[in-house]
């Protein structure tokens, strides 16, 4: 039996009970179709995904979040845990019209102990919640690329930051998860409190109950030398070929992207990216001025159109890399490189040639982001050196097929060198195979999950 087979039916004829019984114990905190703010409450950060919830909930509190998980359980439905929605299309593949999603954009809240480095950071919180609230010490965080992605998500699936190479993957950064289960009880899972739930969470998160608050250590950085060197898309083979290059002895300091976007004519772009291809390089070297400087002369040398690595407020590298600020309709494809010989940097170039609002990215990995550190949870590294990562936006439904089949020929350019692993934070397709993500930790995490929550009440976007 799978944990697929545990899943919780509700006959058709008991919906209607079920929607009584959690509009009696949940009041205005639960939301059912027809309501007033439904449909904006149901709709994810990636609006390419259409999500239909049986009833979705709105927890200000973890005392309403307890409430919630024992509402939901009566009534014989499932709880899906989403905080901005942005890899909602993981979450595609399951059927939510038996499902309450709970939607935690109403619970933000960072906290900073400047003595200790840390925060405690409540469900909901985003990226820029946590900056703003560590700048002023003279801290920051091992983000990603853009701020308004929840920590919760991003953190406990893995997390890759342009501090990676350096630091490791954000998720080694969680001192403490507090998380109520599926028996509604409000837990603190460390290294030192439930242990078994605290490994399991650091990868398998939302399988384990809704996250309403973690503690994480910050990084004692106030600045930073980043930016990015863009070029005409015609340079993008040299470019790309010396990136390459360059990367096989950039130190651990150095966390780069390349990238090569085809981007319409659009009002909402700079001038410098609108109705242009273009290749870039982006990403943060964690030195003084001199070494980042003396560091990047090879790329220089190939004379960017722009320049603008320089010294930087740490806070301001949430915007580097140029990540939509607002929610915007997607699909992505992505998959894990042991290598890239000259062939696969040819293979990339040729691929991101693809008509349409399409990118097409190369990750450098390694350093601290591929090495386990000591009682890491169940998704503590990354395998291979690079990350290729292929988007294309969807600006009308009709276009999501020949979108998604665009970022599978944007990744499969690349399968002589894909190695058998995927990073957490990149799946954003319900069909992925996500053993080859948890690894090892697979076994594990699914034995943890039938002792947690044997009903299987908890449908997560990247099930275990």
């Amino acid at each position: 039996m799978s944990l697929n087979d545990l899943a919780i039916d509700v006959p058709r004829a008991a919906a209607g009970a079920a929607a009584a019984e959690l509009r009696a114990a949940l009041g205005d905190r639960v939301l059912l179709p027809g309501d007033a703010g439904f449909d904006a409450a149901r709709t994810p950060w990636n609006t390419a995904v259409a999500q239909h919830p049986f009833a979705v909930a709105l927890p200000a509190s973890a005392e309403d979040v307890i409430d919630m998980v024992h509402a939901v359980a009566l009534s014989g439905l499932r709880i899906a845990p989403q905080s901005t929605g942005h890899g909602a299309g993981a979450l595609a593949g399951t059927d939510l019209r038996h499902t309450v999603l709970v939607s935690l954009r109403g619970l933000r809240g960072v906290e900073v102990d400047a003595t200790a480095r840390t925060a405690r950071v409540l469900g909901g919180s985003l990226w820029n919640d946590v900056l703003e609230a560590a700048a002023p010490h003279g801290l920051t965080a091992p983000h990603g690329s853009a701020g308004d992605v929840s920590v919760v998500g991003y953190m406990l699936s893995g997390g890759l930051s342009f501090y990676a190479r350096a630091h490791g993957l954000a998720v080694n950064a969680v001192r403490a998860v507090e998380v109520v289960t599926a028996d509604g009880t409000l837990v603190r899972a460390s290294e030192d409190e439930h242990p078994d739930l605290f490994w399991a969470l650091r990868g398998g998160s939302g399988a384990f109950g809704v996250v309403v608050a973690m503690e994480i250590d910050l990084l004692p950085l106030a600045d930073i030398f980043a930016g990015m060197l863009l070029w005409d898309a015609t340079h993008a083979a040299e470019v790309s070929r010396a990136w390459a290059e360059w990367t096989k002895s950039a130190p651990e300091t150095a966390t780069t992207t390349l990238r090569i976007l085809n981007l319409p004519p659009l009002p909402d772009l700079p001038p410098f990216l609108s109705g242009r291809s273009v290749v870039v390089i982006d990403g943060a070297i964690e030195d003084t001025d001199a070494a980042a400087s003396a560091l990047l002369e090879p790329l220089r040398a190939l004379q960017p159109e722009i320049d603008t690595f320089a010294r930087i407020p740490a806070p301001a590298l949430i915007g580097v890399h140029m990540d939509p600020p607002e929610p915007t309709p997607s699909a992505n494809h992505h998959a894990m490189l042991g290598d890239l010989p000259d062939a696969a940097v040819e293979a990339f170039v040729a691929a991101a040639a693809t008509p349409g609002i399409f990118v097409q990215e190369m990750r450098h990995l390694g350093g601290a982001a591929t090495r386990r550190p000591a009682g890491g949870g169940a998704i503590a590294s990354l395998a291979g050196e690079y990350l290729v990562h292929a988007i294309s936006m969807v600006p009308v439904p009709e276009a999501l097929p020949a979108a998604t089949a665009a970022v599978h020929a944007g990744v499969a350019a690349l399968e002589p060198w894909r190695i058998d692993a995927l990073a957490l934070t990149f799946i954003e397709e319900p069909d992925a195979d996500r053993s080859a993500a948890f690894g090892p930790a697979w076994a594990r995490l699914r034995e943890l999950k039938l002792a947690y929550d044997p009903a299987n009440l908890f449908a997560a976007a990247r099930p275990v």
